[in-house]
């Protein structure tokens, strides 16, 4: 079963709690709140309840990518399919989601809650975070313009997140730049760092971000396009430096 036959059909749910537990029982018919406890609503949710964090991740992606649709003024065809594309939706589950894409997006305001519920339940898995942005990125590049109302929302949710300014360019620079992107703001180093410097930033980068290691952690195989998309930006950007320095 997908992650979205599980979480439509209520295992996991009722841990979630919370903002995101309420929008699944009001789109999805899921009591939610009422069974959890804690800061919220949010069940303390611990290192082994993978099902739950997945379930928390795709609730959360469609309600944030579902506000900042919102962001620019209005919800494009070009948008909804590209949250299909980053995510996929089952067919049986299509209308489902979907009712809770259509809760979310109706007003952009409000959507807060939600990041700093995922902030909760990850808080020490930036990577997490980061992958979850990306798909985000991804979503509102989706019309091939990043609008002004969308990155100011993209960020304050990485600002909730918890990456600064300097963190917030790296993460978008792997999702905008493409083959013009510059490989040292992708790696997240100086152009002044030293080879040895460049080489272990590009292992960590590698460890932190390979799918396998995500989904163990968490991530739903649903988000696994976005892990690779962040993988081939990793490995373009290292190319090119490498190629530059001359490094093996």
């Amino acid at each position: 079963m997908s992650i979205w036959g599980k979480v439509i059909g209520g295992a996991a749910g009722f841990a979630l709690g919370g903002p995101i537990g309420a929008i699944l029982g009001v789109a999805a018919g899921h009591f939610v709140d009422r069974m959890a406890t804690g800061r919220r609503g949010l069940r303390r949710i611990g290192a082994g309840d993978q099902e739950t964090k997945q379930a928390a991740v795709s609730i959360a992606l469609v309600v944030l990518a579902a506000k900042m649709a919102k962001a620019d003024g209005h919800v494009t065809r070009e948008e909804i399919n590209a949250f299909k594309r980053v995510f996929r939706v089952p067919d049986a589950h299509a209308a489902a989601v979907g009712r809770i894409w259509d809760e979310a997006r109706r007003e952009a305001a409000g959507f807060e809650p939600y990041a700093e519920q995922i902030v909760q339940i990850f808080p020490h898995d930036t990577t997490m975070r980061e992958e979850l942005l990306g798909a985000l990125f991804q979503i509102a590049m989706a019309d091939g313009e990043l609008h002004e109302g969308e990155r100011a929302y993209l960020a304050r949710v990485a600002q909730i997140f918890g990456f600064d300014e300097r963190g917030f360019a790296q993460i978008m620079s792997r999702h905008m730049g493409g083959g013009e992107a510059d490989p040292y703001q992708v790696l997240g180093v100086e152009p002044s760092a030293s080879d040895e410097e460049i080489k272990q930033t590009y292992r960590r980068l590698i460890r932190e971000h390979h799918p396998d290691k995500l989904i163990a952690e968490g991530m739903p195989e649903e988000m696994v396009q976005v892990a690779n998309d962040q993988m081939a930006a990793i490995n373009a950007a290292y190319d090119r430096i490498a190629k530059l320095r001359g490094l093996r």
